[in-house]
């Protein structure tokens, strides 16, 4: 008779579980098909107990007025307005050329640009020579982890999504926008627009997507925000992760700039992505078939092996 509490058992009841309460959580969700080979279906344990201990509601907008240390960056605003300018006005905010930028390679495709400030570390040298003024404002807020200068120029737009690690919030702030709901942000069903000179904080595990209907370019300061968390224990491992595993996912503005682990990887293994992208828009049924089919034999090895 099989142990029903053994570890590899329980370790797949409790994948299933937070799994379900992530799919659940919130009144946006993926088809259920996408959601069981979601990247946010196999970080569910991790984040359900970053969620656990969340010493800030878990709903997808959080007053700004929580954090305290963000009113440099919005009384600030304008400096941070005025260096995006001359950087997007120079070509500065760009895509990536190369397949090096793993968190945000698809965005590109839809016309979204960024210049990284930081990412889980220091700052860019590119970002210190171009944006000395924005960089000596960011390095002021320890809460801020990564920061960059995001656009969305007209017709952008961004699918739906989740982003992978709940250790941090979204920080946006508002620098050259067109001030319209033409242009705007859904998260979790809710919309909001950007405004020069305003703010916003929200959980970005749950689903948003974005788009500019408007004529006008759309540019703001975009952070990850340290989410606060009760208990020393809990706030140890989300550092841990931000100054240990995140920084493998650093990536550069100007060639000579450091590339973490994770892009080097990603670069050397999206060529092979492509290719099955290109067979399953010539064989999108037998694709399916095949996805599920190993979905179905990696999840019936598991139970096996647990049981």
């Amino acid at each position: 008779m099989p142990n029903v509490l053994s570890p590899a058992l329980v370790a797949v009841y409790a994948l299933v579980a937070s799994a379900l309460y992530v799919h659940f959580r919130g009144r946006d969700r993926h088809p259920f098909t996408r959601q069981l080979t979601d990247h946010s279906t196999f970080l569910a344990p991790f984040n359900l107990l970053i969620y656990l201990f969340s010493a800030v509601p878990n709903r997808p907008f959080i007053e700004t007025e929580r954090f305290s240390d963000l009113a440099l960056l919005r009384e600030n605003w304008q400096v941070f307005r005025e260096e995006a300018l001359n950087l997007y006005e120079q070509g500065g905010i760009a895509a990536s050329e190369s397949y090096d930028d793993l968190g945000f390679n698809s965005f590109f495709k839809k016309g979204w640009r960024r210049f990284y400030l930081s990412w889980y570390g220091e700052p860019l040298p590119s970002a210190q020579a171009m944006c000395p003024r924005s960089v000596a404002l960011l390095a002021q807020v320890p809460s801020v982890k990564a920061a960059m200068f995001a656009v969305l120029p007209p017709g952008g737009k961004l699918v739906r999504h989740r982003d992978p690690y709940a250790g941090s919030l979204r920080y946006h702030l508002g620098l050259a926008t067109p001030n319209s709901a033409a242009c705007r942000i859904l998260i979790d069903g809710t919309p909001y627009h950007w405004r020069d000179g305003e703010d916003l904080v929200f959980d970005e595990t749950y689903i948003h997507s974005a788009v500019n209907e408007s004529d006008q370019t759309r540019i703001i300061l975009f952070c990850d925000i340290e989410r606060p968390l009760h208990t020393a224990a809990a706030r140890a491992v989300n550092r841990f992760i931000a100054t240990r595993v995140l920084p493998a996912t650093a990536t550069k503005n100007q060639p000579g700039e450091r590339v973490g682990a994770l892009n080097k990887l990603f670069g050397l293994v999206y060529p092979v992505r492509l290719r099955i992208k290109r067979f399953k828009h010539a064989n999108r049924r037998l694709y399916y078939r095949l996805k599920y089919a190993g979905v179905a034999l990696a999840l019936g090895l598991v139970v096996w092996s647990a049981i």
